[in-house]
């Protein structure tokens, strides 16, 4: 685990898109191509600004979401929305390379319809999962991270690429990948600001492991490569 703490939000998500940025350029080195997947939320606007100000050549990154609420593509609470509005069109990403969830959709159809997109475009086997070269996360003050939160069944699910969710608490369904499809990444990148996060992110780090009651435990425990960018508040209580 690599930890780094920054005095604001600001410059959390700017060290975590210059990040990005350094692994999506190793990545297109190596094979030609990178895939990644990023995550909604505020902190990420953030990064996404900066990353649309890069002047980066996105030809070669495919884009793909952690996870998306069961909502059409233009309300406020898409995830692709706002990452279309605060990236994709000021960045001039490749319309051809963004490979959304489609929320509009049932979301069992809505989750089948990604979880075969994502087999196409990575020319997976049966049973084989995806190896995207980044995944972004953020993670609630509840320790969810994706939409796997608190008690949910498929929070060890290791053989599933995607799966439509229900969340109780906000009793809205949404559709997101599994830990299996995000821990066998190469990089994993958590961006956390805010001190309601303060006691999460030490649980996370420091608590026994019990990913049914921290999920992001899950991926921070089973992941390869996983950098930590978290604005200072959001750091006060772990010990790292």
């Amino acid at each position: 685990m690599h930890w780094h703490t920054y005095g604001s939000a600001e410059k959390a998500a700017e060290a975590c898109g210059n990040h990005i940025l350094r692994r999506l350029e190793e990545a297109i080195a190596g094979d030609g191509d990178a895939n990644i997947a990023v995550s909604g939320g505020s902190t990420p606007q953030l990064m996404f600004r900066f990353l649309a100000q890069s002047r980066f050549n996105w030809n070669h990154v495919h884009l793909f979401w952690v996870d998306e609420r069961a909502v059409p593509p233009a309300h406020e609470d898409s995830n692709y929305r706002m990452a279309e509005e605060c990236f994709l069109q000021p960045a001039h990403f490749p319309h051809r390379n963004v490979h959304r969830i489609q929320g509009e959709l049932a979301p069992d159809v809505a989750a089948a319809r990604y979880v075969e997109e994502i087999r196409s475009h990575f020319g997976l086997a049966p049973g084989e999962l995806p190896h995207f070269d980044l995944v972004h996360l953020g993670m609630g003050a509840d320790a969810h991270t994706a939409s796997l939160f608190p008690g949910e069944p498929l929070i060890d699910n290791f053989d599933r690429i995607a799966a439509a969710i229900y969340v109780e608490k906000l009793e809205r369904w949404r559709v997101t990948l599994l830990p299996g499809a995000i821990a066998t990444a190469k990089h994993i990148l958590f961006l956390i600001a805010g001190e309601d996060k303060a006691e999460a992110v030490r649980n996370v780090v420091e608590a026994r492991y019990e990913p049914s009651k921290y999920p992001a435990q899950v991926i921070s425990h089973h992941s390869r490569h996983v950098t930590w960018f978290v604005e200072q508040s959001a750091a006060s209580l772990a010990s790292v």
